[in-house]
């Protein structure tokens, strides 16, 4: 397993446990599941207040403690700012008071003392800087959050907060081989093509520039969750491709589409969906793979990607 410095004292496995799905799963395959992903050397879980509406954090507080498992051992990411009304997503919310009752939320159905990493979920467009950053002082001044980061922000939306004198430590974003908008656009720099629009904001570079860890979700997924690609019948080169360097290195085709997120230099997680430890064992096997850039690029090509 590799692993990187989110801060000097928060040093996270490059492969996370991603926990979207665990709510409606037995609670026995989750504890597998998360057993698993320990003796594999993942130290990192990722949570969402929205996921299950709370019933993911609350599964996973249970497994944690049926484990026995101690608490340093382990970093919790979690996230809060959307907010849903009759099962709907309706609006995001980074007021000071709700991100101080969400984290208590949070912290009561992990049952838990401690956040390790707080990400805002999606931007609001009506955020108050001075308001956050109040909020997470006094988060950090009692000891519930130790990091704060943000999921799916641009480069200037990362600066806005970085002004306010906020410390980012990471940013999730969608990126996959299903899913390459993020590098589509500085291979088509000035150029009157679709690949051209910057769709993620430059974030890449500036996370890059400025020592934040990018966190990749939905890794194996194309589209807004439309499916996964491997094995999909509509991505023909993409699997032959992932099938060959699947043989090359012994691996799964899918640790091979791991592990071609984190040869790029932004990428220093990836966010696993999976829900069973036999699954979970391919993927973690892609921290050991080191892809040459012939191969990386070859597989960015096999997606249909044409270079300039």
């Amino acid at each position: 397993m590799k692993y990187c410095k989110l801060r000097e004292d928060i040093v996270a496995s490059s492969i996370v446990m991603g926990c979207m799905r665990i709510a409606d799963k037995p609670l026995t395959q989750t504890e597998a599941v998360i057993i698993e992903a320990l003796k594999s050397g993942v130290n990192m879980f990722d949570l969402a207040d929205v996921y299950a509406d709370g019933d993911a954090e609350r599964v996973f507080g249970v497994a944690i403690r049926d484990l026995e498992l101690p608490r340093k051992e382990y970093l919790v990411q979690t996230k809060c700012g959307i907010r849903k009304e009759n099962g709907r997503i309706n609006r995001f919310d980074f007021s000071k008071e709700h991100i101080m009752t969400s984290v208590d939320d949070s912290l009561r159905r992990l049952n838990m003392e401690y956040i390790d990493v707080l990400l805002l979920h999606r931007p609001d467009a009506l955020v108050e800087t001075e308001e956050v950053a109040e909020a997470f002082e006094r988060l950090r001044a009692a000891g519930k959050v130790r990091a704060f980061g943000v999921s799916n922000f641009s480069a200037g939306q990362m600066q806005l907060f970085e002004a306010a004198g906020l410390e980012i430590v990471a940013n999730q974003m969608q990126f996959s081989l299903g899913h390459t908008a993020p590098v589509d656009a500085g291979f088509n720099v000035n150029m009157y093509k679709e690949e051209s629009v910057t769709r993620a904001g430059d974030s890449l570079e500036y996370c890059r520039a400025n020592g934040i860890a990018m966190q990749a979700w939905s890794p194996l997924q194309y589209g807004f969750f439309h499916g996964t690609f491997i094995g999909c019948p509509a991505f023909p080169g993409l699997n032959a491709e992932l099938s060959r360097l699947a043989e090359k290195y012994n691996c799964a085709p899918s640790a091979i589409a791991i592990a071609w997120i984190l040869r790029h230099p932004a990428f220093k997680q990836v966010v696993t969906g999976t829900s069973t430890p036999e699954h979970m064992s391919e993927l973690i096997a892609a921290a050991d793979i080191e892809l040459t850039r012939e191969e990386w690029y070859a597989l960015y090509m096999s997606t249909g990607r044409v270079l300039p």
